[in-house]
């Protein structure tokens, strides 16, 4: 069979006649796959709103459209005519309404899968603002996959939300948008795992070329016992793993059975692979060497332990979590670990220049060592208690992801740690200030004064300056104070939609992080000027 650059075989759920719910959703599914699309259709968002109220429904359009399962809109406002300049969900037909219902029906249209809800809904409700009509929507709703809210809010109300999420383990999400400026802030009830982070495919990539088990080794030597005898054709599509551990073997017999480890002997072997290459090749060259040879730095490694998986393995958490999946499965993979000094096998091959029938070979190997090395995480794993229901399916996922787990760790900021920020950000001003109007300013001041705006509409540049200089005293005078304080101050509490639509669409992504449990949230907080500086 003739061969070209062989590639992975697609996912096998691209081979049938696509739905109608798969054509809709195709380009997300290649982003999340059906497990996260799934947790998507499953989520139940709360979006209490305020303020001009249009970020929070541009991020909730934001989540409609790739398929949640329902929402909810909490918000006591009346569409006025100052809602009809700032917000796409709402016309001159809205006024005197109100704004939950309006911006829930018009969102619903967006996609008619999603279930849509308000509240309050009647005007009794209405009238009865404050905590307590949020008390009664939280105890009375469905448990929240997340909860977005908006400011300006009050203390209590915020409290409230902080008291729910703290209960029930809901992550919150606040974002604030005011003229030019805004920022959101991303927080957990606790520590959040997250397995499928999405690393590039070249970096996931593990060969095993050091420490190749019997089965590849005799695939290997089979295409390459007699290398030199082979016809161009053959030579030319040898897959790269055959032509390393070729030469890793060779290289052991003239190196006392020690594989090369500096950099020079590295450089070394590589010469030696290159020098191998027939130059006068007719079949189309050999590209396969030439891949060979440009893998040696990346694939010719010992196994190491990422600082992300010593996180996890040297964790250590409350009674809560400890009999989780994740927190069985991760302890079965240490044990994994402590036993073969290495991980076990992800299972995936790069594409490569190789023979069609050779290259599904060796993709078979690679794959039945990997199912290998998950059944016996998972043999492990049922012995651990809490671990007995766990399935195959969810302990290959963590084993093909294991090198990139990421453990996000909620940081509140609290003000004497604030005051060591504002420090090191003054540094950076400095820095700027010397290198010229390209360099970055910090955006701390900028956040100051947001926050000081955080629980009502507006308010002067004088008390803005004041509630930032009492948060952190070492910005007495700076002039970015006074220059973010008088930008907030003349929004008045103002929404700009292209600012809120373009930061609602980075809250809707962080969201979905959250909900699918894929890809690596923000760490904290966001804040953004760029608008302002492009305008």
């Amino acid at each position: 069979m003739t061969g070209v650059v062989a590639q992975a075989e697609p996912d096998v759920d691209l081979l049938h006649n696509p739905s109608d719910k798969e054509r809709k959703y195709d380009r997300q599914l290649r982003l999340w796959a059906n497990s996260g699309q799934a947790a998507l259709e499953s989520a139940n968002i709360l979006l209490v709103n305020s303020g001009s109220g249009t970020v929070g429904v541009e991020a909730l359009k934001n989540l409609v459209l790739p398929g949640i399962g329902r929402f909810t809109i909490a918000d006591a406002a009346i569409v006025c005519d100052a809602d009809l300049g700032v917000n796409f969900f709402l016309d001159e037909s809205c006024c005197g309404k109100s704004r939950a219902e309006c911006c829930t029906q018009l969102l619903r249209e967006l996609n008619p899968e999603v279930v849509g809800d308000w509240y309050p809904r009647t005007k009794e409700q209405a009238e009865s603002r404050g905590p307590l009509h949020l008390q009664q929507l939280l105890e009375s709703s469905d448990a929240f996959t997340v909860i977005l809210y908006t400011l300006p809010l009050a203390a209590d109300q915020i409290a409230l939300l902080q008291s729910y999420a703290r209960e029930h383990g809901t992550p919150l999400v606040s974002v604030h948008s005011v003229g030019f400026y805004s920022f959101f802030n991303v927080s957990f009830a606790g520590t959040v795992p997250v397995v499928e982070t999405h690393p590039d495919e070249t970096a996931s990539t593990d060969l095993r070329l050091l420490s190749p088990w019997p089965k590849l080794s005799a695939f290997s030597h089979n295409l390459t016992k007699n290398m030199e005898k082979l016809d161009n054709h053959e030579h030319g599509h040898l897959p790269l793993v055959a032509i390393l551990l070729h030469y890793l073997a060779l290289w052991k017999q003239a190196h006392g059975g020690a594989y090369p480890s500096s950099y020079a002997d590295k450089i070394a072997f590589r010469k030696s692979v290159s020098d191998a290459m027939r130059r006068d090749n007719p079949e189309g060259g050999e590209e396969n060497f030439e891949q060979a040879i440009a893998a040696v730095m990346q694939h010719v490694t010992p196994p190491s332990l990422p600082n992300s998986l010593r996180q996890v393995f040297n964790y250590r958490h409350g009674d809560e979590n400890l009999r989780s999946n994740f927190w069985v499965i991760s302890q079965a993979v240490q044990q994994f670990y402590h036993e073969h000094q290495q991980l076990p096998l992800p299972g995936g091959l790069p594409d490569m220049k190789a023979q069609s029938n050779v290259y599904v070979d060796l993709q078979t190997i690679y794959k039945e060592k990997a199912r290998q090395d998950a059944c016996e995480v998972l043999a492990v794993a049922r012995t651990i208690p809490g671990g007995g229901q766990i399935g195959l399916e969810e302990v290959e996922i963590f084993c093909k992801n294991a090198k990139f787990l990421k453990l996000v760790n909620p940081v509140e900021i609290r003000d004497p740690c604030l005051e060591h920020i504002v420090e090191k950000e003054l540094e950076k001003d400095e820095m700027a200030a010397s290198g010229g109007p390209d360099m970055p300013r910090s955006l701390v001041p900028l956040y100051l004064a947001l926050v000081a705006t955080s629980h009502g509409s507006a308010a002067s540049a004088s008390d803005i300056v004041s509630s930032i200089v009492r948060r952190a005293p070492v910005l007495l005078g700076n002039e970015r104070v006074a220059e973010v304080a008088a930008e907030v101050s003349r929004a008045a509490g103002g929404e700009l939609h292209t600012i809120s639509a373009f930061t609602g669409g980075m809250v809707a992504q962080e969201m979905i992080k959250i909900i699918t449990k894929q890809y690596i949230p923000i760490d904290n907080t966001y804040i953004d000027e760029t608008l302002q500086s492009t305008l």
